[in-house]
């Protein structure tokens, strides 16, 4: 097909034109699809036969809704007609598209006939003919394109109403979907509801079962120790017989030990060629680690003991060493662990007199005791409860309970959450048992934390006692401190 263009001017000579070609033809009779391609050029596109019009797409997805309608969920429903609506959407961009195609088409067809026109005034003969026919044909197809536009439009309203159609229905599906979903929640918290009432009424029911089979197992124990009372009145059991038993035999085996005592003491003295020398004072007590001993006068010459001087010593089983025990000048000593395995001796000197007395033999350690130490020897710390009755020489006004913990680097005093005194274990420090004090000194023992302070501390027991003074002892040598009483550490030659 030949291109025309308007390059027309007014001065233009008429024999400058050329003429028209009498063989151009038209291959079809309605206007041909353009557009414009790039750098404002006019492209024909094809046909392609396998592309389907407009209301053919609308139709078959019309009906494949209807179809699918019956056998569709709420939900999927609501999915088709969000897809439907998208569907129409892109139609109608597709309709508008070709409105401007076919605005573009009019601006097209008006240039053409422009041209033919001022052609046609340039031409004569055969050549005008052909033009006029040209123009005939450029109308026809203006007709023809005016014609498409009016389907168009139809089209563009059918889509409209398609689409207003596919958003009420997607509207409809959407306030289907919020009833269900309201729906299913209302149903949801029936059940919720129903199953806590159920597991409020188990729990209910459980609390009931506990407490009446509390109540039962509650009488039941009453009855038992009703039937037991009942049967310890009429018959005695064989425990408390065998404490009677216990408790005879232990008064008949401290009445053994201290006649084995006395008589031990008299053989002592037959054997030194002192049986018609008069015996003035004798120690009392048992010889073992937890009693104490005291000196008693066995004569009515001997002088009264308050009046006398008293100085204990510990002395070696070999009798090769002989060690002052300093402060303990009282009639009163309760022996300590270091006193385990050794002689203890005493000197009483009146205003002309010079008394010894001696244990028959060495002081035995205590059943038990070192069992106990190695278990508590595993502990980091350890506490005892303590009342302080005096500190630095002082009467402590307030028997308070305070706790003594020994560790494995300090020795700590505390009452409550207050710390009274701590300190590392060093060479200052001083710890043993009281030299005197009557029958309470086999529970008592004195501390020296550092110079200037001291305390004397009660334990519960003797057994406590000696535990701890054992413990910390045994950690000082592991610090490489030796833990003592005052003057300890200076032997006596014998």
């Amino acid at each position: 097909m030949t291109r025309l263009t308007r390059d027309f001017g007014d001065t233009m000579k008429k024999e400058a034109v050329p003429a028209v070609s009498s063989d151009v033809i038209f291959a079809s009779s309605r206007f041909p699809n353009y557009r414009i391609g790039a750098n404002n050029q006019i492209m024909e596109t094809k046909d392609d036969p396998k592309l389907l019009s407009m209301k053919e797409v609308i139709a078959r997805e019309t009906a494949q809704l209807l179809d699918q309608h019956n056998r569709l969920s709420v939900r999927d429903l609501a999915s088709k007609f969000e897809k439907g609506l998208a569907a129409a959407a892109k139609l109608s961009e597709e309709a508008r598209l070709r409105e401007a195609a076919s605005l573009e088409k009019h601006v097209l067809l008006k240039k053409l006939r422009d041209s033919l026109e001022s052609l046609k005034g340039r031409v004569a003969g055969r050549n005008m003919d052909d033009v006029d026919d040209a123009i005939a044909m450029v109308e026809a197809l203006a007709v023809q394109l005016t014609q498409r536009e009016g389907e168009l439009i139809q089209e563009k309203t059918e889509v409209k109403k398609l689409a207003n159609f596919l958003k009420q229905a997607s509207e409809e599906a959407k306030r289907l979907v919020d009833e269900e979903r309201a729906f299913a929640r209302s149903e949801i918290d029936n059940a919720r509801a129903a199953v806590q009432r159920v597991e409020e009424s188990l729990q209910e029911h459980e609390r009931m079962s506990q407490a009446s089979g509390k109540q039962d197992v509650e009488q039941l124990m009453k009855e038992v120790q009703e039937a037991r009372r009942i049967k310890m009145l009429h018959q005695p059991s064989k425990v408390m017989d065998m404490e009677h038993e216990l408790l005879a035999l232990r008064a008949q085996l401290a009445e053994k030990t201290r006649h084995y005592l006395r008589l031990q003491k008299e053989l002592t003295r037959t054997k030194k060629g002192e049986e018609n020398v008069p015996h003035l004072y004798e120690l009392e007590g048992n010889e073992t680690l937890g009693s104490y001993l005291q000196i008693q006068p066995c004569s009515d010459i001997a002088p009264d003991i308050s009046n006398c001087s008293i100085q204990w010593y510990r002395v070696s089983s070999d009798g090769t060493k002989k060690e002052l025990i300093s402060g303990a000048t009282k009639s009163v000593y309760a022996p300590e662990p270091f006193d385990v395995g050794r002689v203890l001796q005493i000197d009483i000197i009146s205003e002309n007199q010079h008394v010894v007395l001696a244990t028959t033999g060495p002081i035995d350690p205590a059943a038990g005791l070192g069992t106990y130490v190695e278990a508590l020897v595993r502990k980091h710390d350890t506490e005892f409860n303590v009342i302080v009755t005096q500190t630095s020489g002082l009467h402590h006004p307030t028997e308070s309970i305070h706790t003594l913990h020994v560790g494995k680097m300090r020795i700590k005093l505390c009452k409550g959450k207050t710390t009274i005194a701590k300190e590392y274990y060093s060479s200052s420090m001083q710890l043993c048992g009281v030299r005197g004090g009557g029958n309470a000194a086999a529970q008592a023992l004195f501390w020296q934390p550092k110079q200037g302070q001291s305390f004397v501390l009660a334990f519960e027991s003797q057994r406590e006692r000696n535990a701890a003074i054992m413990l910390a002892r045994r950690f000082a040598f592991d610090c490489n401190i030796m833990l003592a009483g005052p003057d300890d550490r200076a032997p006596l030659g014998t």
